[in-house]
């Protein structure tokens, strides 16, 4: 069990509760997938920032991809040659870089911080039909892994509890009423200046839901041992708190599961 006289410890950020600092000891994955509008990313921020844990937003990679190729012509009216997408990929470099003033991440393209281009329409109109290329999965796949193979990390996406960290400690699935998705969605493009409909919205977040669960290579589903989380009505403190709750069961768990031996040697509570 972890003991509450555990001492605290002071980061950039300020004191660490006690708890916390166990976390930040003992470093785990924890991997949230789920559909569109769900709040994936804001949740995923808020809990890597309370663990002091690195956040990686995989669809924001997914984004870039896409925007890469919209502003290279690749992409015209909805349509492209796979071949052209691919021959891209090599030129392509990502990189995430803390915004002090954003208290976040903003997601840079070759050296270009591409955070506001990335959310727009035209780029979520394509991402799910350029995220199904085998070639851009297994890229982005291979940065994923190695951005968390030091644990420590909470990643957001698609299939990142069924896919790129199957072992994760901790795996969360995302959903939320279709209507109130869309109605967040569209609060979300409006304040960034974006003029769009409700209809719109909802018809991109029904056809990229689609797409996202039937497209071939790694399709969007629920882990068999990931934890449902339905947001629709939960404010995003209620939503921290409940994971952060997964987070402390699995602690104590583990140490309950976990003795110490006089000899030093770990073994399992079911041995001792």
């Amino acid at each position: 069990m972890i003991k509450k006289s555990c001492p605290a410890f002071f980061c950039t950020s300020g004191y660490l509760p006690n708890f916390y600092l166990c976390l930040v000891m003992t470093k785990i994955t924890i991997a949230i997938d789920g559909y569109s509008s769900c709040g994936k990313s804001t949740l995923a921020r808020s809990l890597a920032a309370k663990l002091g844990y690195n956040y990686v937003d995989s669809g924001a990679m997914y984004r870039c991809v896409t925007y890469d190729c919209l502003r290279k012509g690749i992409i015209k009216d909805g349509k492209f040659m796979r071949e052209e997408v691919v021959k891209v990929l090599d030129t392509i470099h990502l990189s995430f870089v803390y915004n002090p003033s954003a208290k976040a991440s903003d997601t840079y393209l070759n050296g270009e911080n591409v955070e506001k281009q990335i959310r727009q329409m035209d780029v979520s109109r394509n991402v799910s039909h350029i995220s199904v290329i085998k070639e851009v999965r297994e890229m982005m796949a291979k940065l994923q892994r190695a951005m968390g193979k030091d644990k420590g990390v909470v990643m957001d996406g698609r299939d990142i509890g069924t896919n790129i960290f199957p072992d994760a400690e901790l795996k969360i699935f995302m959903t939320a009423d279709t209507d109130i998705r869309t109605q967040r969605r569209v609060d979300e493009l409006t304040a960034k200046g974006n003029h769009v409909t409700f209809e719109e919205v909802k018809k991109n977040l029904l056809s990229r839901d689609y797409e996202d669960s039937h497209r071939e290579e790694n399709p969007l589903r629920k882990a068999d041992d990931a934890v449902v989380l339905d947001n629709s009505d939960l404010n995003r403190d209620e939503q921290l708190e409940f994971v952060l709750k997964l987070v402390e069961d699995l602690k104590l768990l583990k140490k309950e599961e976990e003795k110490v031996s006089p000899q030093g040697a770990v073994k399992s509570t079911k041995d001792a």
